[in-house]
């Protein structure tokens, strides 16, 4: 389902030069969010209540357009409309957000919290607020909102995994982030970088031995269907949030700002609480089309074995680590 770029690109970029200027001369403004993942998924829901809300108590002034299933690209090409300038508002994690300021891959570390909840205790803190600020001086971007809970990730192979031996020198696919190739390396497992939408392949062929992802994600694209086996290791808990163009954010009138600000973060609360809700019906959808879930995990093991993963990082300012453990542990 990706994006190839061509007429159809040309066409695209095209029109959001032709758009950008259009906005603000009429005070009218339309974005485009776009994320790479399943219509089906919770995600999709959480950016459907974020543009309504803002529609509404923007009263029309502001028209937010969702694209799912990475219709307008790959999540480097949409970044790379986004900083160019586009009209667009996309999804981020905190391995991208890195690039910029590293101190950022911190939020994204192996057992960072067992309870997703407590991600709110960064968000409020003046770490996060630095860190916001720091992003926006350095890397021209906005971010929005960090709050979206995209579900805790888990494994997916052929056979159950109930501690590190069960994966040692098994090839697990990963994205192409450093911390995710720390983990599972750390973990003992061979990180093996591929796209998204190459993975149900990838596993159906034998190219990698797992992978791992939320239950949204393994249930709709299907992954159980050449893996059967998933297991509630859940390594990260992944959080994400909605970013912009910095500039194009600083050139909306200040009432906009807010409550693109406001509803985003919103729109986070909502989808975690979609996502810690649901687990168990996720589960149930896959066990129901022939997956088997392993609940029997030894996380603390797991733990142990990634707790290194936080010394790889010498770009982290010193001490960090020590200061979000303050922060979650309070």
């Amino acid at each position: 389902m990706s994006f190839h770029t061509g007429l159809k690109g040309l066409a695209f970029l095209m029109t959001t030069a032709l758009i950008a200027p259009n906005i603000a001369a009429a005070q009218d403004y339309t974005f485009r969010l776009a994320h790479v993942t399943s219509d089906k998924e919770p995600i999709q829901q959480a950016m459907q209540q974020f543009a309504d809300n803002v529609a509404k108590r923007t009263e029309g002034r502001v028209a937010i357009e969702i694209f799912a299933n990475a219709m307008l690209g790959s999540n480097p090409e949409v970044y790379e409309q986004m900083r160019s300038g586009a009209p667009i508002i996309t999804i981020a994690d905190p391995g991208f957000l890195s690039d910029f300021v590293p101190d950022f891959g911190v939020l994204g570390g192996p057992y960072l919290m067992k309870d997703p909840r407590d991600f709110q205790k960064i968000v409020n803190s003046d770490l996060y607020t630095d860190l916001v600020d720091q992003l926006r001086k350095d890397g021209g971007i906005e971010l929005l909102a960090m709050n979206w809970f995209f579900g805790a990730r888990h494994m997916i192979a052929n056979k159950p995994i109930t501690g590190p031996d069960d994966i040692a020198g098994m090839s697990f696919r990963t994205p192409e982030n450093i911390m995710w190739t720390e983990t599972f390396t750390a973990m003992g497992a061979r990180p093996t970088t591929l796209a998204w939408a190459e993975v149900y392949s990838a596993l159906g062929s034998g190219v990698v031995d797992g992978a791992e992802a939320p239950l949204p994600s393994i249930y709709s694209s299907k992954l159980h269907e050449v893996r059967p086996y998933i297991s509630l290791t859940g390594h990260f808990k992944g959080f994400t949030g909605l970013i912009m163009n910095g500039d194009t954010f600083a050139a909306l009138p200040a009432d906009i700002q807010t409550i693109l600000s406001e509803e985003a973060t919103s729109a986070g609360v909502y989808m975690t609480d979609l996502m810690l809700t649901s687990q168990d019906d996720w589960i149930a959808k896959l066990e129901s089309e022939g997956a088997t879930v392993n609940r029997d995990v030894d996380v603390d093991a797991f733990q142990a074995m990634t707790d290194v993963v936080y010394t790889k990082f010498p770009a982290w300012s010193d001490g960090l680590y020590g200061k979000v453990r303050a922060i979650l542990d309070n």
